[in-house]
């Protein structure tokens, strides 16, 4: 993808992110409807408040689930370690059929990974946010109250709900395959990769962890830093594309 294309990509899905953000906070009722599927009620116990919510999410409750939630939790900084390794490799050949395009790209990579998912998401709308996780509001078996997306009066202390971290690093994921993957194993990896960065985002609904708000919104987040750093690391390159070793494709 050129930087033209990154350019107006970035613009374009940053004013849905922000549309998207509208529409969950004035309209809170998507939120709660779309985590009631995954709720299941229950007794609620002699000594609960009264009026008391009670249940569990029962996907919460699947080793399987649990354990294929472990792998995708690990793929982003999996993936951004090989791009570091990658991009070593390369700084390693300046001089033999250098590819300064691919290594900008593979910085781009790396550079959109540690800005969105893990500073901008994790290192502080998380812990600023202040909203609590479905399981832990009143509405579905907590003691907090609901805020809606964007609302950050909420009781969460930290590491809280908006928006979703792994939905985050869903989304990297998400490029990471389109833009990055090297062709020799494009086939192989690509579908494999995409198909687990929809379901990672769709598990944290399920089990709870988060509203489909934080995780529509992590998730596109990611696509949009991505974007935009994409075009910041290649405005300036060439019209014409740069031959690449037959090793590094």
């Amino acid at each position: 993808m050129d930087a033209g294309r990154a350019r107006k990509a970035f613009w374009a899905l940053l004013a849905v992110w922000i549309l998207l953000l509208a529409l969950f906070y004035f309209d809170p009722q998507i939120d709660k409807t779309i985590t009631g599927y995954f709720f299941q009620p229950a007794q609620c116990s002699a000594d609960s408040m009264p009026f008391a919510v009670c249940g569990i999410f029962p996907y919460a409750q699947n080793a399987f689930l649990n354990h294929l939630r472990d792998l995708f939790f690990y793929l982003p900084p999996v993936c951004g370690v090989y791009l570091l390794i990658r991009l070593i490799v390369i700084q390693l050949r300046r001089g033999r059929g250098y590819d300064s395009a691919l290594a900008r790209r593979i910085m781009a990579g790396i550079v959109s990974l540690l800005l969105g998912p893990a500073l901008l998401v994790n290192g502080i709308l998380k812990e600023f946010s202040h909203r609590p996780r479905p399981r832990n509001t009143d509405l579905f078996g907590g003691t907090l109250g609901f805020v809606p997306a964007g609302d950050f009066s909420g009781a969460c202390g930290s590491n809280c709900s908006f928006i979703s971290g792994e939905a985050a690093g869903a989304g990297w994921v998400f490029c990471f395959a389109l833009f990055l993957l090297p062709s020799r194993v494009r086939t192989a990896l690509m579908p494999p990769l995409i198909a687990a960065a929809l379901i990672a985002p769709a598990m944290r609904v399920a089990f709870g962890g988060h509203y489909f708000s934080d995780t529509a919104l992590g998730w596109l987040s990611s696509v949009v830093i991505f974007l935009g750093i994409w075009y910041l690391f290649t405005r300036n390159e060439a019209e014409r594309p740069v031959s690449r070793p037959a090793h590094l494709k």
